[in-house]
């Protein structure tokens, strides 16, 4: 089968053929009809810090994906050949405290496809079949490929109450997007989102932001509390991980609200524990999807209505995965979806 393969510890993909994988004891094999480029994946293409820390040369990458079930190993009983599924990433080993207490996403012995192990940019991916999620038929098949990172989305933005409340979303990438439209559905108030891309705000107002800020421009989002008449928002979800947003964000917090933490700030970064503790805000780290609450909100979502189309941006066929690669490094895009048929 075809793959894209990290094949040496440097900038760049490879397309090679490689075996189809053999299915184990409760184990499925899905063929894939479409694939969408991750953040993550790009820090592998472009062989930064992480990846040369984290990925072991050789490897099948990808973890974002839809397809349908080819073949099964014994012991499936819930599954069956032709299902339409797309997976969770993280496969939790299922014994430790946390996954025994219902948390396997913190599980203490997760692996990811795609990281640590074989992934899904190929035509026919392994997983465990506790890991596969069945596609209900009104979930477009462009929208189950990005429900991993829709999941984030929903993690971080669903884990506080957002009902008649004022939102701070710092970081408009896909994921940022994202939960501007989940804050939407959930019944915030006002919502303003701010990044340094006016390509990726438009895509956020699309999504129902309030108000967009981009502080290259020299805007500020204290003008927005001003302009919308608030006191201050009473959740921040923080996708950006950069330093002076984080700042801004608790700057105009209101005194005992809620931070949702998806972005990865500096580990030399000062945090500004003094407004933290005197505003009495608290921050909550987010990591993943929760296995399995999460899934369930992001399916009743979709069929609720939430609309996913304005963060997919382009389509390219497998063949052409470096273009879309290449597009992702000039960060002018949402989405990219590869089709492998």
């Amino acid at each position: 089968m075809k793959a894209l393969v990290k094949v040496r510890p440097e900038k760049g993909l490879w397309m090679q053929e490689v075996p189809i994988p053999e299915p184990g004891l409760n184990d499925v094999i899905v063929k894939v009809k479409k694939s969408s480029i991750c953040g993550t994946d790009l820090h592998i293409y472009k062989w930064d810090d992480w990846a040369a820390k984290t990925i072991k040369t050789p490897m099948i990458i990808g973890h974002e994906y839809m397809g349908y079930i080819d073949r099964m190993g014994a012991g499936v009983t819930n599954l069956k050949t032709g299902d339409r599924v797309t997976g969770e990433g993280h496969l939790a080993c299922g014994h430790c405290r946390n996954c025994r207490r219902g948390k396997e996403h913190v599980c203490e012995n997760s692996i990811g496809i795609g990281v640590h192990t074989d992934g899904s940019f190929a035509e026919y991916v392994k997983i465990p079949a506790a890991n596969v999620v069945p596609l209900d038929e009104r979930i477009p098949d462009d929208w189950a490929a990005i429900m991993d990172p829709f999941g984030n989305a929903a993690h971080t933005a669903l884990s506080f109450p957002l009902l008649g409340e004022d939102v701070l979303i710092t970081g408009t990438g896909l994921i940022g997007s994202m939960a501007v439209a989940i804050a939407r559905y959930a019944g915030a108030r006002f919502i303003v989102a701010s990044d340094l891309s006016d390509f990726r705000l438009d895509i956020a107002k699309k999504m129902g932001a309030s108000l967009t800020i981009n502080p290259s421009r020299g805007e500020k989002i204290s003008d927005a509390v001003r302009q919308l008449g608030m006191r201050g928002f009473d959740v921040g979800l923080e996708m950006s991980g950069s330093p002076r947003a984080f700042i801004e964000m608790i700057s105009n917090m209101y005194n005992g609200s809620n931070i949702s933490l998806l972005g990865l700030l500096p580990s030399d970064f000062r945090i500004p524990w003094d407004e933290i503790i005197f505003k009495a805000i608290t921050l909550k780290g987010i990591y993943g999807r929760e296995m399995w609450e999460t899934w369930y909100k992001m399916e009743q979502m979709i069929i609720g209505g939430i609309n996913l189309d304005p963060v997919i941006t382009h389509h390219f066929h497998i063949d052409d995965f470096l273009k879309g690669f290449r597009i992702m490094e000039e960060a002018n895009c949402g989405k990219i979806i590869l089709n492998w048929y």
